[in-house]
């Protein structure tokens, strides 16, 4: 099983790194929510730690707390293509040091928490159009997921 140990300090670094991007990805994509959306990071974060035992790789790092660095973009979509980046940097580290199942449980992670923040508020004027889920949330979603190689999951409508 691969753990925190494998990896140098600042490939753990560019591991850790790669969730949280993909939350904020999905919290740009559609303005407003940002508490909620932020919230339900860590609520993915506190999910994965009940699953402990399933994964040594993602119970590391899931231990942590997730840190959501702050982007110096001009605008979404340089986040967004920032944050894409990032997860294909994280994937890179993971895939150097991990077997595939565990390669699948990180991408499957990082693909569920972007899901979960699309999911997080309705959208609309103070919450009252009723969707769920952006169109922009969820072509965020489905580029997470094309760049870590996955299907994107459904999103509650």
């Amino acid at each position: 099983m691969t753990a925190k140990s494998d990896f140098t300090p600042e490939q753990w670094h560019t591991v850790l790194a790669g969730p949280p991007a993909a939350g904020l990805m999905i919290a740009a994509a559609q303005r407003g929510g940002s508490f909620r959306e932020s919230f339900s990071i860590a609520r993915a974060y506190t999910d994965a730690r009940k699953q402990h035992g399933a994964s040594q790789l993602l119970d590391d790092i899931v231990a942590e707390k997730p840190k959501i660095e702050r982007s110096h973009a001009h605008s979404a979509q340089e986040l967004q293509q920032q944050a894409l980046g990032q997860l294909r940097e994280s994937l890179a580290a993971v895939e150097q040091h991990a077997d595939a199942a565990e390669v699948d449980a990180y991408k499957r992670f990082v693909v569920s928490l972007a899901a979960d923040v699309a999911q997080a508020h309705r959208e609309g004027f103070l919450g009252f159009s009723g969707e769920r889920v952006s169109d922009a949330e969820r072509t965020a979603v489905g580029e997470i997921a094309s760049a870590l190689g996955v299907t994107a999951p459904p999103l509650d409508g």
